[in-house]
């Protein structure tokens, strides 16, 4: 067997191993703890909801795992088994240029994924979430979405992919230099339209009221001299009855959006505390630098990938045998996260870093107090298991468990 073949062979096992070995435990240790409600949230959470909260953990870790290994065979079928290379037999025999040929390769691997992922997504929403009372979507609401999303998807990903294999193909050997600026370019592009532009095709935005919780935000907003282009309830809750709010966007189309989940589950104090959690990542530039590792990332990326494109070992050993920018990319897109998936627990600890801060800068602009219970209320209503295994968390989770987030709270 090839050398490279072997390698990734093992790093497949080793992955996915690993992956099922952790999904295992994080059942296990959130079953073994069902029976009773940890101490510090006896008095704010019942043993019914506690019970929910760790059903609905196994329930999504179990199905988890059978789609982890749909997933993994698909790897190997796609790689190894000559996937990849029936596909671009296919359309190499239709006589289109090269540009037009890996273009069509690429979008037909989308395609053929997206559809493949259809099943997984009808029994996660239809099933898992329906069970636990969570999804207020339909199948005409789930199938438009999906039609929205290919539509977006192909207007504004074959202009990019058209454009980034033009530059593999004559941009000479710093291609990926100027693939790394084309992409880092749309990528801020993106953070500007998509507020404007893109997530209005989904959900409906509508100016928060006036009133005393529009008071609060705005007297913070002001206070931390922060600036957006307004705040907005999004209508989440079509889809789900999950909460949540976020900032989105860059530069003057900035903006903050709750959920109208959300802004029913909290009072105006509460709400507050997590805006304030959010304004303290925009305070400590965490977003500006998740935007640097980003960027630094796919520059790495690149350059490795410019590296293997001239590797015949690394077409022939992965199951094809036309050596094209376009199955390089391809190539390089499906195998890199086998290699990568250990440094998960890396990037995981950093983001939580980045909670403490954030958790920090509310309870001092803030309340702890509130985001407390703000954060136990959503641990409540979301189902979020309140003993997660420990080693589970630390590769997965980018927030800290609850009881070690809240008790870092308590000491502020």
């Amino acid at each position: 067997m090839p050398i490279f073949t072997l390698i990734f062979i093992l790093a497949v096992i080793a992955t996915i191993g690993t992956q099922l070995w952790l999904s295992l435990r994080q059942s296990k240790h959130v079953l073994a703890h069902r029976p009773k409600v940890p101490a510090e949230f006896a008095d704010s959470i019942t043993l019914e909801e506690h019970q929910k909260a760790a059903d609905y953990t196994a329930t999504k870790s179990s199905f988890g795992r059978k789609e982890l290994i749909i997933s993994n065979v698909l790897l190997l079928i796609w790689t190894l088994g000559g996937g990849l290379q029936w596909v671009d037999n296919l359309w190499a025999d239709a006589g289109l240029g090269s540009l037009a040929t890996g273009t069509a390769v690429i979008m037909s691997f989308v395609l053929i994924s997206s559809l493949l992922d259809i099943p997984s997504s009808l029994y996660r929403t239809f099933v898992i979430e329906e069970k636990f009372g969570f999804n207020n979507a339909t199948l005409k609401t789930f199938f438009v979405d999906l039609l929205k999303t290919s539509l977006v998807s192909l207007a504004i990903g074959v202009p990019v992919i058209m454009l980034i294999l033009w530059l593999m193909n004559s941009a000479g050997t710093l291609w990926w230099l100027y693939a790394w600026l084309a992409i880092t370019t749309f990528s801020i592009l993106m953070m500007w339209a998509y507020p404007k532009f893109i997530a209005p095709l989904f959900n409906k935005f509508t100016p928060l009221e006036e009133g005393e919780v529009l008071d609060r935000i705005t007297t913070l907003l002001n206070r931390n001299g922060f600036s957006s282009n307004g705040v907005f309830m999004m209508d989440g809750s079509r889809r789900s009855s999950h909460g949540n709010a976020y900032f989105t966007g860059f530069g003057k189309t900035k903006r903050i959006v709750f959920f109208d989940t959300l802004l029913k589950q909290l009072s105006p104090t509460q709400i507050e505390a997590v805006l304030a959690h959010e304004l303290g990542h925009f305070k400590h530039k965490h977003v500006f630098k998740g935007m640097l590792v980003s960027f630094t990332s796919t520059l790495l990326g690149l350059a490795a990938l410019a590296f293997l494109m001239q590797q015949t070992w690394f077409f022939q050993q992965l199951g094809v045998q036309n050596q094209t920018t376009h199955i390089a990319l391809l190539l390089f897109l499906l195998v890199s996260p086998v290699f990568t998936f250990f440094i998960g627990p890396l990037m995981s600890w950093w983001s939580r870093k980045h909670e403490f801060e954030a958790d920090a800068f509310a309870a001092k602009e803030s309340s702890a107090e509130e985001l407390i219970s703000a954060l136990v209320g959503l641990y409540k209503k979301n189902a979020g298991t309140l003993t997660p295994d420990p080693l589970y968390s630390a590769f997965y989770d980018s927030h800290p468990p609850a009881s070690i987030r809240i008790a870092h709270l308590r000491r502020q």
